[in-house]
């Protein structure tokens, strides 16, 4: 099964080991902030319209964030930036353990997600370009599976600090211990190199008079579609995520009464649900194409969210739909890497993903405030209700976005077509805004 990793070369693996640190952070991060949702809410009083918003305050930055990182990307290097975006994320998740108020930590918040919004696209494309096309969906994907690391870890976190301290200190060391791991990303990144095809590519374009070109030119007409249709893909598969993880740990606390350490085996057991989740959708997208197995998960959410949701009985009862349910709302993520790394060209691949994905993100991360508007004190929809319809139609944004992109399971980064400037297109895209530079 694992027959794949051990044919790796070096350089593969390093490239493997480093973005799965990378991107265990960035989930730990962002469930960090689940846990705290009720915690938060007692001490400064705030709304449920707040608590969502300061939740989304840090998907929105990380979409500005993957989309400036994605730019650097094409014009200075997958690895250097990463090595910066993990920097950046390290020094303002430190920061939101110190805040003293909801202000104080919001500007914390979008700081940080500036910088984990980044680590995603750089490491995806970096992945993406550095493993050989019969491993890709497969590597990807696995890596993809440390945010199940990441989940499990603020799992953890959460039962072993809110047992030992009290609440209104917990918290902040849940931010100051999330960051601790960001030191071996830096240590695994030392002896990665650039991507041979993006130097090989960026040499051609050299040759050519067109070394960079201007990252607006996604939204040239010869490329709108493809970055329509995957910003459409990224926000289904991640409003979804975003509607049922974030309100979970509240969701299990009001409507089943559950401690904060109870809260925590539940996650627990639905962060291993996505781990398998992940793996088992890395090798789907290999076998039976990036397509289908968008569609198969879409379905598998439609099945497992009201389940979960409406399921009657005790606590204990729930923990075989906790596994199911996270395999079906994250494991779903698994091929958005790999399928977007071969739908963009080489010129603006990583501003094209960086773009799309965290389109996704930003807007995405809009629907845990509307579940927490929806569901407001004198609200005729209840917060199982509203996480039910609202979860289940992000998933329509995944079949739109499908049935409309081609299928690129094994493409050849190398032989792909890249950007490169013709005699007759300069005066379009000049015209555009649109040149080469």
């Amino acid at each position: 099964m694992f027959d794949w990793f051990r044919k790796m070369d070096g350089t593969e693996r390093r490239t493997l080991y480093a973005c799965f640190g990378g991107w265990a952070v960035d989930a730990l991060d962002t469930q960090i902030y689940s846990f705290l949702i009720p915690t938060l809410i007692a001490a400064w009083q705030m709304t449920k319209a707040e608590a969502g918003f300061l939740g989304t305050s840090a998907l929105i930055s990380s979409a500005l964030g993957g989309w400036i990182a994605g730019m650097l990307c094409d014009r200075i290097g997958r690895v250097t930036v990463m090595k910066l975006a993990t920097a950046w994320f390290l020094v303002f998740t430190i920061l939101c353990g110190f805040a003293n108020s909801y202000e104080h930590l919001l500007f914390a918040r979008v700081m940080s997600g500036i910088g984990f919004g980044g680590e995603w696209a750089a490491g995806s494309v970096l992945m993406g370009e550095m493993i050989r096309p019969a491993y890709r969906g497969k590597a990807v994907g696995t890596v993809q599976s440390a945010y199940a690391i990441g989940y499990a870890a603020a799992a953890i976190m959460s039962s072993v600090l809110f047992a030992m301290l009290p609440e209104t200190s917990a918290w902040r060391w849940m931010f100051w211990v999330g960051v601790l791991p960001a030191v071996f990303v830096f240590v695994a990144l030392r002896k990665v190199p650039e991507p041979k095809v993006f130097l090989d590519a960026r040499k051609a374009r050299a040759a050519k008079g067109a070394e960079h070109v201007n990252p607006l030119r996604i939204f040239h007409p010869d490329m709108l579609r493809i970055t329509l249709l995957t910003s459409v893909l990224a926000l289904g598969v991640q409003a979804g995520g975003f509607s049922i993880t974030l309100w979970l740990p509240t969701f299990l606390k009001t409507i089943h009464h559950l401690t904060t350490v109870e809260v925590g085996y539940h996650m627990l057991v639905l962060t291993f649900g996505s781990f398998v989740g992940y793996i088992i959708a890395a090798y789907l997208c290999d076998a039976i194409g990036r397509r289908r197995n968008f569609l198969l998960f879409t379905v598998l959410n439609w099945l497992a969210i009201p389940a979960f949701l409406y399921l009657p009985g005790s606590a204990l009862s729930l923990f075989p739909f906790d596994f199911v349910l996270g395999f079906a709302t994250l494991g779903i993520y698994s091929a958005l890497g790999p399928y977007f790394t071969e739908l963009f060209p080489s010129a603006v691949r990583a501003t094209g993903q960086g773009f799309a994905y965290n389109f996704g993100r930003g807007v995405g991360a809009f629907f845990p405030t509307l579940i927490g508007l929806l569901s407001a004190q004198g609200s005729t929809l209840s917060l199982r209700e509203t996480m039910t319809i609202v979860a289940c139609a992000t998933y329509f944004f995944v079949l739109i976005a499908i049935a409309l992109l081609p299928e690129t399971r094994g493409r050849n980064l190398a032989e792909a077509p890249d950007l490169l400037p013709k005699a007759d297109d300069g005066e379009a895209d000049t015209a555009l805004g649109l040149g080469h530079t």
